[in-house]
């Protein structure tokens, strides 16, 4: 199959990332079959999405008259054979629960046309485990996106060792037509690349943290205001290019000894969530927050995406 053939997609979840997924592929111009198992949260993925279309149409990166459009080409159904009989393309995009991807890509199989790719969003389990009920192995792929993901640009492509050359390439292709920037991870690995990273930062974080070398907002102020500003324009290895591979040497030789480098997890993140500090969802974590809090720093967050959105444009 190319890319060409192509004509109808297929998004199985409409949370947090399924709507944001079936949003990219209508904007594009698809045809999208969204699939939840309650029409409320059908309901709730509509609103968000046009409330996600009118915030790119007030920041002039799409049409005003695109959002009636794209909302069009959506079609929602509670019934699994409604939305994958006859899709080219699916993204699974529920919750991370191995068993159930296992079972969903089971009946995918037997419900989809012999030439459909299958693909999950998953932020760590690997293609191979999710396809284990499914014999089409080699059209059977990861498409990891990050949230939200209409605002960010990146989808890692993971495939297992049974993954085609031609699933990869045709995935590559769509996503890459609908203004994605696919990047290609040629072995599967729990937690691919992007979440592999963000782990290792959050583990020494923690530890500074537990450790009482700085406090958590000092750290958040720290990222913010130096590194992480760099790496929204350039990743580690040419930052350090930039440097001189001699002058990092040197500087990680004593560093790295005193680094956390702990395969358990942290007591103090254990701690956390046993206290029911669990961040914004119970109000409570490192910080305190209130509604009116957790709306400015969405805001903030979603200002800075859409303003990079404008500036690739």
């Amino acid at each position: 199959m190319t890319v060409d053939g192509i004509a109808q997609i297929a998004v199985i979840g409409a949370g947090l990332m399924g709507h944001g997924i079936a949003q990219e592929f209508a904007s594009a111009g698809y045809h999208v079959r969204l699939h939840d198992v309650t029409n409320e949260q059908l309901e709730i993925a509509l609103t968000q999405i046009e409330q996600n279309l009118n915030v790119l149409a007030s920041n002039a990166i799409i049409q005003q008259d695109g959002i009636s459009q794209t909302l069009q080409r959506i079609q929602t159904s509670t019934e699994l054979e409604t939305v994958a009989e006859g899709a080219d393309f699916v993204v699974e995009a529920v919750t991370e629960n191995l068993a159930l991807k296992q079972q969903i890509f089971g009946k995918l199989d037997t419900i989809c046309p012999p030439h459909t790719i299958l693909a999950s969003n998953t932020t760590a389990l690997m293609p191979s485990q999710i396809g284990v009920n499914a014999k089409r192995k080699d059209q059977i792929l990861n498409t990891h996106y990050f949230n939200p993901p209409y605002l960010i640009p990146l989808v890692e492509l993971i495939r297992s060792p049974d993954t085609s050359d031609e699933t990869v390439e045709v995935t590559f292709e769509l996503l890459t037509t609908i203004g994605k920037t696919p990047a290609i991870i040629e072995k599967e690995a729990l937690g691919f690349v992007g979440p592999r990273l963000q782990a290792a930062l959050i583990r020494e974080a923690f530890a500074i943290v537990e450790q009482g070398i700085a406090s958590a907002d000092t750290v958040d102020l720290v990222v913010r205001n130096s590194f992480g500003r760099r790496l929204s324009v350039a990743g580690p290895f040419e930052v350090f290019e930039l440097a001189g591979w001699d002058l990092v040497l040197a500087a990680f030789e004593e560093l790295y000894k005193d680094l956390n480098s702990s395969s358990d997890i942290n007591p103090l993140l254990r701690q956390m969530v046993e206290s029911g500090k669990l961040g914004v969802k119970s109000k409570e974590g490192f910080y305190n927050w209130t509604d009116e809090k957790i709306q400015q720093l969405r805001e903030r967050m979603n200002h800075a995406l859409i303003q990079q959105a404008k500036d690739a444009k």
